[in-house]
Order: structure tokens, then sequence, then C-alpha cells
């Protein structure tokens, strides 16, 4: 795979610093039982790195200390990791929001049958990807069959009251552009999404989330490989709006990897660009116990771009 940290790197962008911390993205592992051409963590049904329980705890020892408001979890499939219940069950305890990071398909997967009734049960807010309301768009992007696997998850979770009315039980959506563009409007694509997925399979959910590609990992690899990527770096480069870094998900967010590193975000672990710390080795989980880092300066390189272009993305979607 070919790697683009050093074309990142090159770009230059504005500094920005750590507020308070609201948010703990954890990301479980990166074993998934999907290969996306967008993914990028690189996950795949072959990759073995997985959160071990041990750090998993010393994760619910930060939630306690550091009254952290949201635990929000990725992979990879997070549901993978043999510990997921387990640090679901005892964030809630601690009244912590969670989130899933659910690719909707696991919901089908031997093994996990009863996944869903668990969510339903723990109260956790799923969002789940789904790149397009066609068939032909999201098995182009994600591979054969998952589309009719997806729509057969959504049904799964709104029969248990996920993105019902009143229920209590948040169910988001999440759109990545199928190729090297930016994401169209968040509010109109929703309604779109909303009509679609009403109309031909009488499936609700909350809020849709828009997310720009970012040019790293697999995406990166590819735009590389087409002779792509300095034209779509220029594209994020020519749209970026400064007010979005008042709200770029990094402020408030701390990434945590597999291993229990400290990231600025969920992209800088890919590149491997820890938390400052002075040229020391990367800060770890167990720091937070006694650390706080706000106001420290946040890592930042040309993929930046990608979280600042257009109406701006996070993981909650689109900035403005």
């Amino acid at each position: 795979m070919l790697d683009t940290k050093p074309l990142l790197i090159a770009r230059e962008f504005p500094s920005i610093k750590r507020q308070a911390l609201d948010i703990l993205q954890v990301n479980l592992g990166y074993l998934c039982n999907l290969s996306c051409t967008h993914c990028h963590v690189n996950a795949g049904p072959r990759r073995t790195e997985l959160m071990d329980e041990a750090t998993i705890n010393t994760v619910l020892e930060v939630i306690k200390s550091r009254n952290v408001q949201t635990l929000d979890l990725t992979g990879g499939a997070p549901e993978m990791n043999p510990h997921f219940r387990y640090l679901v069950s005892e964030a809630r305890k601690l009244g912590c929001e969670v989130i899933d990071r659910c690719n909707i398909t696991i919901l089908c997967e031997p093994g996990y049958e009863d996944l869903a009734q668990f969510l339903a049960d723990e109260k956790v807010k799923v969002v789940a990807s789904l790149p397009c309301y066609t068939q032909e768009n999201v098995d182009a992007q994600r591979g054969k069959g998952v589309f009719d696997s997806s729509i057969k998850g959504l049904l799964m979770l709104n029969e248990l009251g996920f993105g019902k009315p009143d229920s209590g039980l948040e169910l988001d959506l999440v759109y990545n552009p199928g190729g090297a563009f930016l994401p169209p409007s968040q509010q109109q694509l929703q309604q779109d999404y909303k009509q679609r997925l009403s109309d031909d399979w009488d499936i609700e959910f909350n809020q849709l989330y828009t997310i720009t590609n970012m040019p790293i990992s697999r995406f990166g690899s590819m735009l590389v490989s087409k002779g792509q990527f300095n034209d779509y770096m220029q594209l994020l480069i020519d749209n970026y709006q400064a007010h979005n870094l008042d709200t770029v998900m990094c402020r408030n967010t701390i990434s945590v990897d597999y291993q229990g590193n400290l990231y600025d975000c969920d992209f800088n672990q890919m590149l491997e660009m820890p938390i400052k710390n002075d040229g020391h080795a990367p800060r770890h989980i167990q720091d937070l116990l006694a650390n706080d880092l706000s106001g420290n300066n946040i890592v930042v390189a040309g993929h930046c771009f990608g979280c600042t272009a257009g109406a701006g993305s996070s993981c909650g979607g689109a900035l403005s």
C-alpha cells in the first residue's frame, strides 16, 4: 500500500489547541467482517489487532476519573472485540453515553444474532455506515451483498425501536462519498435518505452524517495509484473554511488505539502521528488518569483540510 504520510506532512495547516476532554474515541481493533474501499483504518477479516482487557479496564478508569461524557467505539467492527459487551455495560453503569460505530452487516453474522438486542438493552447510540441508499453504490464501495445485509440489519434495529420517535434509541446513518469529491449538503441528503429508505423499505432513522473521505490509508493509496492525490488535496484546500476550526472534533476528543496510545484524532492514529509529548514516547491512556491535556497543540498535517473543507467534517457529520 502506498504511503501518503510524507505528502500530507508537507502541507501547512493552521495551528489549533485542545480544549477540555469530552469524548473518548476508542478503536477496539482492526478486525472487521468487511474491507471497504473508503476505510481509513484498512480494517478487514484478516486483521488480528484487538484491544486487550487490561487496556479496556484502564479506559473505564479514565471515564470515571475524568468524568468523560461520551465513549465512542470504533474499529474495524468494534463488536468483534471479545470484550466489547463488557466495556459497553461497564461504561453505561458509569452513566457514560456509548456510541457504537456499527457497519450494520455485523448484526447478521453468525454468533452476533443477539447483538441488536444487547445494544437496545444498554441504550447504545448506533451510528451505522450506509454510504448510499442504492444497492449498486453500496456494493461497489463495500462488497457484493453488503447492501442487502445492511437493509436487513436496519430493519432489525427498527423492530427494536432504534430510529423510532420517542423510543430513546438513536440510530444515525453515515454517508461517505464514493470517490474523490466532497459530500453534498448534509441536510438535503438526509431528506433524500429518509424519503428513499422509507418508500423502499419502511426504514426510519434519526440523523444522517456526511463525512469527507480522508486522503490516507486505503483511500489515499487509491488516489495516488490513479494519479488523483494532488487534485483531491487541492480540492480540500480550495474549499477550506476557517470557521470550521472552531468545531473540529480534535478539540474535545481523544483517539485511543487498540494498544492504548493516544492521538488527536482517528486519522492521526492511522498516520502514526501521536499526541505531542515533547519528543518522548506516545502518551498512553494510563496518562489521562493524572494529566489534563487542555491547551496542548494539536498535531496537524494536510489531511486536516478534509475536516475543514466546505461544510466541514467530523465523526458527528458536517460542522456547518
